[in-house]
């Protein structure tokens, strides 16, 4: 009888042993809620969380480097971290039709998630000359806001006064963090001002999409694109082509724009009919890979950005 009581205790204390760990790792789990899950969809959500925070190991990105922002679908894995986030942080426009239907099924909170629409003042999307696709459509909010760096700096005030409220024990951090970033950003912002204040020519010209409307309605700039903000469309009309190499002659432009991680076929199509160069604005809704890795911010691209937009508003 002996070997058997034996037997009988050692089973039962690894069966202790074994509620022990999954206690223990229960427990793991409970700790992380609430030590800083943040879920972002799109980098610029994620940046300002991050100069906020101070770090990104407790923020995830759900729309990945190098991927095109319009044609992101969640995952079942995305949405999952979206439902156990602390909080929640994305745009609120055409992309995020899918997040709109989580809340309407009421499968995520209102204290956990972070609109961030609601914190800028919307402008309606708006379609120049033959781009206009539909004039009965319904009118869409342009959800680009973050081109500006006045907005940004409105938003990264907005994603540090919701995190003191998650975390107030870190107000301090928060706090100082946000100052840092947003006097940056009130930096960039001069810079542009001023470059547009003191440039004769107001036009700049796309040939690509145009996700930049809050930023030429800051610093008065007109402008002209083969394709509206959130435009499916890879292929420019014939009608778009001739109008985008008549706006570049008629008006002495020098250079032409397209934004970031989009072919450059009809830029290189409109530059070899004007001459004109061909640059980059970056609207930062998303870097590459490599770029992310070095951990490029918004600022670093809007810091770049400034000699892009000085060489674009030159006619010389």
């Amino acid at each position: 009888m002996a070997p058997k009581i034996k037997r009988l205790s050692f089973c039962f204390v690894l069966i202790l042993a074994v509620i022990g760990l999954v206690f223990l790792f229960g427990a793991g789990i409970m700790n992380k809620k609430g030590s800083g899950k943040i879920v972002a969809t799109n980098f610029a959500a994620f940046d300002f969380a991050r100069a906020v925070i101070g770090d990104s190991s407790d923020i995830t990105i759900l729309l990945k480097p190098g991927m095109e922002m319009h044609d992101f679908e969640p995952t079942p894995e995305d949405i999952k971290k979206v439902l156990s986030a602390d909080l929640f942080i994305y745009v609120g426009g055409e992309s995020d039709v899918w997040v709109e239907k989580l809340l309407n099924d009421n499968e995520i909170k209102k204290e956990n998630n972070f609109r961030m629409m609601e914190f800028v003042s919307p402008l309606a999307e708006e379609f120049v000359k033959d781009t206009k696709e539909d004039e009965h459509a319904p009118e869409e909010k342009d959800e680009h806001i973050w081109t500006s760096p006045v907005n940004a700096v409105k938003l990264v005030e907005a994603v540090r006064d919701r995190l003191i409220g998650l975390y107030p024990e870190k107000e301090q951090i928060f706090t100082k963090n946000a100052k840092i970033y947003t006097e940056q950003l009130k930096e960039i912002d001069n810079e542009f001002r001023d470059i547009a204040n003191n440039s004769t020519n107001k036009l700049l010209v796309f040939a690509d999409r145009f996700p930049f409307l809050y930023f030429t309605h800051e610093y008065g700039l007109s402008y002209f694109a083969a394709f509206p903000g959130c435009a499916e469309q890879t292929e420019a009309s014939s009608n778009v082509i001739a109008s985008l190499v008549g706006e570049v002659k008629g008006n002495n432009i020098k250079t032409i724009l397209k934004i970031e991680l989009t072919s450059d076929k009809l830029a290189k199509s409109i530059a070899d009919e004007t001459g004109a160069k061909i640059l980059e604005l970056n609207a930062a809704h998303n870097i590459s890979q490599e770029n992310f890795d070095r951990g490029v911010t918004y600022a670093d691209i809007m810091r770049k950005n400034i000699s892009v937009l000085r060489e674009a508003l030159k006619n010389e």
